[in-house]
Formats: structure tokens, C-alpha cells, sequence
């Protein structure tokens, strides 16, 4: 993980811990996991998180996890499924002809809107 990236998932961990009321211990405790582990994630200081520990915290912050990683720029555009297995895995009971409605409206809403849904963003356009 890059640095700007360790401080752009150290501040989104931080800012939504305080939206929230809580403070880091309170944090830990219900994530299981030791304070210091939540003040050095915060500084800046652990340059490769474990899964585990930020999914756990990501649950005290009621946040998926994706979106932590996604909003603070861990996870990068071309890491992120496309609609199609995206739509399959979090509603696993939609009808395939649901998912192909969905697909088409959304590529005809990009296509409306000047958005090429083939490739994702050049390196550096979503920083």
C-alpha cells in the first residue's frame, strides 16, 4: 500500500470513528482488537493492515468493508467487480433477466451521460 493510500484509509478509519461518538478504545474493545492497533491504523503507522482487523472494524463503524476501502482509495476502480457479478453476489435471488435489465439501463444512463463502461478510470483520474 502507498503512502498517500496508508493516510487516506487512516483518515476515513478516524473521521467516521468521530461521526460516530467513539473513541479508539471503545472502537477496539468491540472490534476485539488492541487500542494500539487502532491509533497506529489512524497515524498512519501500519502499512499493511490486516483483513481481518479492518473488517472487525469496519463492523463497529457500520460500514462495509468495500466502501472503507473503496472511499479511502485501497481498493482502485479496476479492483471492483463489474454490475453484473456485483448484482449476482449481493442479491443472490434476482432473476438473470433482472441483472440484464439493470446492465442495460445503466450502460444507456453512461452512454447518455458521456461515460465509457468498458474501461475504468486512467491512473491517477480517481485520486
Amino acid at each position: 500500500m502507498q503512502d498517500h493510500d496508508i493516510q487516506k484509509l487512516a483518515d476515513a478509519i478516524r473521521e467516521r470513528r468521530e461521526e460516530l461518538g467513539l473513541s479508539a478504545s471503545e472502537v477496539a474493545r468491540r472490534a476485539k482488537i488492541a487500542k494500539g492497533t487502532i491509533t497506529r491504523l489512524e497515524l498512519g503507522q501500519i502499512g499493511s493492515p490486516r483483513m481481518d482487523n479492518l473488517r472487525s472494524i469496519a463492523d463497529v463503524l457500520q460500514i462495509p468493508l468495500t466502501n472503507l476501502l473503496a472511499e479511502s482509495r485501497v481498493l482502485r476502480g479496476s479492483d471492483l467487480p463489474t454490475l453484473q457479478p456485483y448484482l449476482r453476489t449481493k442479491f443472490k435471488n434476482m432473476p438473470e433477466s433482472a441483472v440484464r435489465e439493470i446492465e442495460e439501463h445503466f450502460k444507456a444512463v453512461a452512454t447518455r451521460h458521456g461515460i465509457d463502461t468498458t474501461s475504468g478510470p486512467a491512473p491517477g483520474e480517481d485520486e
